[in-house]
């Protein structure tokens, strides 16, 4: 695989000092806009054309749209964007977080910070974003608009989130206690086709087999959503995905099928891979995705240390049917990868044709 080209992605000041440049953990492409969102805040950003890339970023915070769980300025670690009708969805990762190591860290201190586990209210949930155009004929994150469409939430305080469904499943209920990277329970890609929402999860992988969740949300009332029964009288249905072992980092919809961003589901470098798994959005029943249901597309670049791709989306300006190129998102960008304090670039892929 031929990287085809790089294009800039230019942030404002305020953005930098949060590091949301370099944190970047989901991507979706709106028109010839971009939406993007970072692992350390609690904000969606939307880039528009600008040069040969994007930029004039705007940043919308989760707390002015919706009635978050946690406060206003704790993180979400947004890890999934999906545009479809009126709406831009975001979910959080739903993980609990174990403290990092540091290379400076004594081994006691380091011994210490391994044993701290935390849980953030605001992880834990799934927002629909109403957008309507700007002034400029952008597109805009507002919580409600003059048709009657509201922003919402299902995971509010006080409710049940994602986590709270899954606390009796076979397969998911023991990862839950177990925290990100440590192949505990962790959303990292969300992808939208019609009512249906894709929840790819980055782990746990099990035997081997990465885990995509199928949702059906609804208005619950005014500001809030809830899940309809999706498998008998489950909310949820499950699929399980042969990656190799690798553990789902992004899910984008192309025509009838969902494209696979996989990758470790541990704290490791590479590989990374786009799958494309066949007729995903036709499947009426729990499935084992295998064999000639998914197939490799792309093979992606990964560093050491860095360079870790998080979010694909088409590329702004395709059609899902037409596309044949996908934009890549790195966390932790590699020096080359850095212009100046505010820029950072993305990757232009050709997919192979269908």
């Amino acid at each position: 695989m031929e990287i085809e080209r790089r294009v800039a992605l230019r942030f404002h000041p305020g953005a930098v000092a949060a590091g949301t440049h370099v944190n970047l953990s989901a991507v979706r492409s709106d028109g010839l806009c971009l939406w993007l969102a970072g692992d350390e805040t609690a904000t969606v950003e939307r880039l528009t054309p600008e040069d040969s890339g994007f930029g004039n970023q705007r940043e919308f915070g989760l707390a002015d749209l919706v009635d978050l769980p946690g406060p206003a300025d704790q993180e979400a670690d947004i890890e999934g964007l999906a545009r479809a009708g009126g709406w831009l969805w975001a979910i959080g990762s739903h993980s609990l977080i174990r403290k990092r190591v540091k290379p400076e860290h004594s081994d006691e201190k380091a011994i210490r910070r391994l044993s701290r586990i935390r849980r953030d209210a605001n992880r834990y949930v799934i927002a629909r974003l109403a957008v309507r155009d700007d002034s400029e004929g952008l597109p805009e994150l507002v919580r409600s608009t003059d048709d009657g469409r509201t922003s919402a939430l299902f995971g509010a305080a006080g409710e049940p989130n994602l986590a709270d469904l899954l606390a009796k499943d076979e397969h998911l209920a023991p990862f839950l206690d177990i925290p990100a990277k440590d192949n505990g329970f962790d959303v990292e890609g969300l992808a939208v086709h019609g009512d249906t929402l894709y929840v790819g999860l980055r782990g746990p992988v099990l035997h081997g087999f990465a885990v995509v969740l199928e949702l059906l949300p609804e208005e619950a009332a005014t500001g809030r959503l809830r899940l309809r029964p999706i498998d008998g009288e489950r909310c949820y249905r499950k699929h399980f995905l042969d990656l190799g072992g690798l553990g789902v980092r992004d899910l984008c919809p192309h025509g009838p099928d969902l494209l696979v961003l996989a990758g470790p589901s541990m704290d490791l470098d590479g590989p990374v891979r786009v799958y494309r798994w066949h007729g995903a959005a036709a499947m009426d029943t729990s499935a084992v995705a295998r064999g000639d249901e998914l197939t490799v597309e792309l093979e992606l670049p990964y560093g050491e240390g860095d360079d870790h791709a998080e979010g694909i989306a088409l590329l702004p300006g395709q059609s899902e049917d037409e596309a044949t190129r996908l934009l890549v998102v790195y966390d932790s960008p590699a020096v080359h990868r850095r212009s100046g304090e505010d820029v950072v670039m993305a990757d232009v892929v050709r997919l192979p044709a269908r």
